[in-house]
């Protein structure tokens, strides 16, 4: 009755059979939402078919299941059924009184998320307090307060119209055909789970293709793709694997945006999702992000996209934290007024017609001359956003492969910005004729990144070396963002990742925020910096060049 997890959980079962009450240690082998199948000795296991009253006792580890599932466990469950595995050992499935979602809600709810709850009134009353302070000095420094009051008024109407947000919900009958297009460059490790999960959907078959383009891969990234093909094809003829999955290689390395433009030609249906190759869809991803398509104005819908390696290090957390926050809050927010900024590449989806009918223009796309190699989900969008709605469907779920080192993780954030820059310049052209407050949000949400670094190097060093005052309402202001990030993820996500909101605030003050000021004056690079595209290698060839002139 869900998604099944395998696990090695050591498990204390305890059960009343016969009028006697027994205790012992079972190992958990897997794991759902409802139930668990356990590994017991043949006498337990024939104890339990007629046992009374059974109780368990485990913990949950985190990254065994999805986040926000991560606590200890004490239920009853009920006898389901008994087998034998092939190496012998007697195995037993049981389900649970409720469900994990259920009993983790309850006991989260009786401390946690009270507390949680009071923390975030307590950090927006502050919050507001302070730039009551701003107003109150406007007139001592009034650039510097009106950017408090503009950056603070933002974040918080984020917050405020992201808890209207409500997600369209599913009309069963409402299933209009979908192509889902995987672009692939060098992404031998995670493309055959990429293609699992696009298959893997409650969708109708006749309705539901899948294409993937490879892009000129030099690993190993075309066979792994070929092997699971042959490999779907022979043992799922039921599901007629053979007429809707396709694939096709790029006689040469071409770019990310050609991929998918070539797959999207090659579409039968009206709708086409983009999907990252290192990106994997849940089974209900497809079904929940058509829904806003019932609305004729709807032109692009994105799902959520959560860290698939959040347990991996403080790293991953930190950024498991971030995109939850970009996703239910930040997107939330914009699709509050149908305009959503940024379609993602791991999860979006559009109408076919539109995107054919911008093809040319999103290909041949440059800026100052140079033609755009990145950034080509936020150009899409603009595209869409130009003459139709965009919206956010937070049911439609997909899980990406994040950096788990530093060095990567920099190279990433540096080609977002860039992309950002470029991309939010271009939509400051037409924003306007957009709702006005979303308009309004949408400058302010560009002026604040752009000056933030300006704002930091004034307060915490111009002000302590020319005044020789401590900026304690600045620091505190920088505390309790990081803090009501931290309290919005516990209280909405229940994850206990939560803590390293507050470890990516003070790392984006600390380095991230320092990326911009680099992104002004390189924001029309072509590199991608993370992996060696047509740009990267001619870049190289750039700098050895010079290098070989200088000696």
């Amino acid at each position: 009755m869900g998604r099944r997890y395998l696990i090695d959980y050591d498990v204390s079962l305890r059960y009343l059979a016969a009028g006697k009450s027994v205790a012992c240690p079972v190992k958990g082998i897997d794991i759902s939402t409802t139930g668990m199948l356990l590994e017991v000795p043949p006498e337990v296991g024939q104890d339990l078919r007629q046992a009374e009253k059974i109780s368990l006792k485990f913990v949950i580890a985190p990254g065994t299941m999805p986040e926000g599932y991560e606590m200890k466990v004490r239920m009853a469950a009920k006898f389901i059924r008994l087998s034998e595995s092939p190496d012998g050992k007697t195995r037993c499935g049981v389900e649970f009184a409720q469900s994990l979602a259920q009993y983790a809600a309850r006991r989260k709810s009786r401390y946690l998320l009270p507390a949680a709850a009071f923390l975030l009134f307590v950090i927006t009353a502050c919050i507001l307090l302070l730039r009551a302070e701003s107003v109150l000095y406007f007139k001592f420094n009034q650039t510097l307060y009106l950017y408090s009051i503009i950056a603070a008024t933002f974040l918080l109407t984020r917050y405020l119209f992201a808890s209207f947000y409500r997600p369209v919900p599913i009309d069963k009958d409402f299933t209009p055909g979908v192509s889902i297009i995987v672009p692939c460059f060098n992404e031998e490790t995670w493309i055959q789970k990429t293609i699992a999960g696009c298959l893997n959907q409650d969708y109708p078959s006749d309705k539901l293709e899948v294409i993937i383009v490879d892009d000129h891969s030099d690993d190993q990234s075309v066979a792994r793709i070929k092997e699971i093909v042959e490999k779907l094809k022979t043992q799922e003829p039921y599901y007629r694997v053979g007429d809707r999955l396709h694939y096709l290689c790029q006689e040469k390395n071409a770019g990310k945006r050609e991929a998918l433009a070539r797959g999207t030609l090659m579409a039968r249906h009206e709708l086409v999702v983009f999907v990252d190759s290192d990106s994997f869809l849940e089974p209900f991803a497809i079904r929940n992000v058509v829904q806003p398509f019932k609305d004729a104005k709807t032109g692009g819908v994105t799902g959520r996209t959560d860290v698939a390696n959040t347990y991996t290090n403080a790293l991953t957390k930190m950024q498991a934290v971030r995109y939850f926050i970009a996703f239910r809050i930040m997107k939330a927010a914009e699709s509050y007024f149908d305009a959503v900024t940024c379609l993602s590449g791991p999860l979006s989806c559009y109408r076919k017609a539109l995107v054919v009918r911008h093809l040319d223009s999103w290909l041949q796309q440059t800026f100052l001359g140079e033609k755009a190699t990145f950034g080509d989900d936020r150009s899409m969008t603009n595209f869409i956003l130009r003459g139709n709605r965009t919206v956010y469907q937070d049911t439609a779920v997909c899980h990406t492969i994040v950096p788990n080192t530093y060095r990567v993780f920099l190279k990433q954030q540096m080609r977002w910005k860039r992309s950002w820059l470029r991309e939010s310049l271009i939509a400051a052209g037409f924003m306007w004729r957009k709702e006005p407050f979303m308009a309004l949000s949408f400058y302010a949400g560009l002026l604040i990144p752009v000056l933030a670094p300006v704002t930091v190097v004034y307060n915490l060093v111009y002000i302590p070396l020319v005044h020789r005052v401590f900026p304690l309402t600045f620091a505190a202001g920088l505390l309790l963002m990081a803090m009501l990030m931290s309290m919005a993820q516990l209280l909405l996500r229940k994850s206990s990742t939560w803590i390293f909101g507050l470890w990516f605030c003070l790392y984006y003050e600390a380095v991230l925020l320092w990326q911009m000021p680099v992104a002004w004056v390189t924001f029309w690079k072509t590199t991608w910096g993370t992996r060696m595209t047509p740009a990267d290698i001619m870049e190289r060839l750039k700098k050895n060049r010079r290098q070989q002139k200088k000696a």
